[in-house]
């Protein structure tokens, strides 16, 4: 697939914006105030299990968002920010907070990470430090990107295993962007004793909250939610907890599958799928799967 010359000159430039905070963040030595402590992805995923837990997952483009800063695919809002803000302070035992654990030790994951994340922390490092509880504990939001970020990608598999354990079984409903498209073409979701699909636009879904949440809460309450739907999933992980679902906001865990099956060692596009991280990833070739559109139980 082409690249554009306005893809290669985003790239270029976003490179060069990414490494001259990277160089800043060496030279200042700039430290977070509050280093959390953060869960092992195996601990944070037998959580998940031995509990039921509902988890919703924090990461650079949520906390963007508290700050009332905009995301490739989804605007800012008062209302939203407000709410993410309620989700990554809320503690409920039953309802996990999962945030990155690249605060420290980065050696572990590749050099485009770490200097993802120093830029990161350098320039929004204060909002981790508002709105993280000193001394509390969290839990692992890689438990859904457990591959292309990691150094060494030998324990990626055993990890995906260990995942599927969550859906061993059950009965899911996917609420996704409708280009997003989980588990099909791959074995990511095969144990499930069935699947069905609500599908959201792809872009700016929190504006359609208020019309995903009813259409969720119609649904029986022993179903496992498994949401793909960007900050949106974090909250709606949340509220679904609270009434009385396990919801869990999986994120890139269906990208991350089809990245390691492909032995990708960069962000690529994937065929009939939505991947907003790739420069070609927003250029969808659908095909037309007749168990894909039987599972789908409406559009909102």
């Amino acid at each position: 697939m082409k690249y554009s010359k306005k893809m290669i000159a985003d790239k270029i430039k976003y490179n060069i914006i990414v490494e001259f905070y990277n160089m800043l963040h060496l030279l200042s030595k700039k430290k977070q105030q509050i280093i959390p402590k953060v869960f092992s992805i195996e601990k944070s995923i037998e959580k998940i299990i031995a509990d039921r837990c509902s988890v919703s997952r924090f990461g650079d483009g949520e906390i963007l968002l508290i700050g009332k800063k905009p995301i490739r695919f989804q605007q800012e809002s008062d209302l939203l920010s407000r709410r993410l803000i309620e989700v990554i302070q809320s503690q409920n035992e039953n309802h996990l907070v999962c945030i990155s654990d690249s605060f420290q030790e980065l050696e572990r994951y590749t050099r485009r990470a770490r200097r993802f994340w120093r830029t990161h922390f350098y320039l929004y490092g204060n909002l981790w430090d508002t709105y993280l509880t000193p001394g509390r504990s969290y839990y692992n939001t890689f438990i859904t990107r457990p591959y292309m970020d990691f150094k060494s990608k030998a324990s990626s598999p055993r990890w995906f295993n260990l995942l599927k354990g969550i859906w061993t079984q059950r009965s899911i409903i996917f609420i996704e962007g409708e280009k997003s498209r989980l588990g099909v073409g791959n074995d990511l979701f095969d144990n499930a004793s069935s699947i069905r699909r609500i599908l959201c636009p792809p872009v700016n879904a929190f504006d359609k909250y208020e019309a995903i949440l009813e259409k969720a809460l119609e649904q029986d309450k022993n179903v496992l939610f498994l949401i793909a739907l960007g900050p949106t999933a974090t909250v709606l992980a949340y509220d679904l907890y609270q009434a009385g679902y396990q919801a869990i906001d999986v994120g890139h865990v269906d990208i991350e599958y089809e990245w390691l099956r492909m032995g990708a060692m960069h962000k690529v596009s994937v065929p009939s799928k939505y991947v907003n991280e790739a420069l070609t990833g927003k250029e969808i070739a659908l095909a037309m799967e007749e168990d894909y559109h039987r599972q789908i139980i409406c559009s909102v």
